[in-house]
């Protein structure tokens, strides 16, 4: 019997995150360390959906502010996602994780279309299934697509790997007396305007009570540990406070 706290999560990783050091594109051996750690996690006899954004290569809501059309931007940002699904699909399927991408943009040739019941199905098979293309439609980000993802498939949790170990209350870097969220709610991120998420996210979490953890992902071991219900990061709560 598997001892991971939980059968089925999402795991959202942003796209700057598979940029490494460079600050653009894709590093190889960030992929290869991030792979490995979702393979420690399926090992558990954990069924693993991943939502991959897709700012290391372009960013629609930058562009739009410079001058672009929004929707045109937005769907550049879209396969942007795609992209970094199928690179990410290969870096897991060279250490034996067989994995499915599907993509909310039909593009048969590289993806499947999503449906929603085909996901879930992968899923039992102990697929890891990667969800580009954002939510098909301009406008939302893709933490509102792993977000919505997550519900459809009935996750258990949703996961946000970034490069901090937590939420704070004000910018780590920037700002070194920031003070680090052990546990928080839904209601608090949104009065306090913390930018953990986008508030389209944040809402469809808090009102359909769909728990989410904010962990660092650069950190190794912790995806695991985080899957076998260790405290790390930030829990974000239903609660009111």
């Amino acid at each position: 019997m598997s001892s991971a706290k939980y059968r089925r999560l999402l795991l959202k990783v942003s796209g700057e995150m598979l940029a490494g050091e460079q600050g653009y594109g894709i590093q190889p051996s960030i992929l290869e360390t991030l792979a490995a750690e979702i393979a420690s996690v399926v090992a558990l006899e954990v069924q693993v959906a991943l939502v991959i954004g897709g700012g290391n290569i372009f960013r629609g809501i930058a562009a739009s502010a410079a001058g672009m059309e929004r929707a045109s931007a937005d769907y550049m940002g879209m396969l942007a996602t795609v992209l970094n699904a199928l690179a990410f699909q290969n870096a897991l399927e060279r250490i034996g994780i067989i994995t499915r991408v599907q993509s909310a943009i039909e593009m048969r040739q590289l993806a499947e279309g999503y449906i929603r019941r085909r996901a879930i199905r992968h899923l039992e098979k102990n697929r890891v299934v990667i969800f580009a293309g954002g939510t098909g439609n301009p406008y939302f980000s893709t933490d509102t697509a792993a977000v919505l993802r997550a519900m459809e498939i009935s996750a258990q949790v949703i996961m946000k790997g970034t490069k901090v170990d937590g939420i704070y209350d004000a910018d780590p870097v920037s700002h070194p007396t920031a003070k680090k969220y052990d546990q928080i709610s839904f209601l608090s991120i949104l009065n306090q305007n913390l930018k953990v998420m986008d508030s389209t996210a944040i809402s469809l979490c808090m009102d359909n009570k769909l728990p989410l953890t904010v962990f660092n992902l650069k950190v190794p071991g912790n995806f695991k540990r985080v899957a076998l219900g260790e405290p790390i990061g930030t829990s974000v709560t239903i609660g009111n406070r």
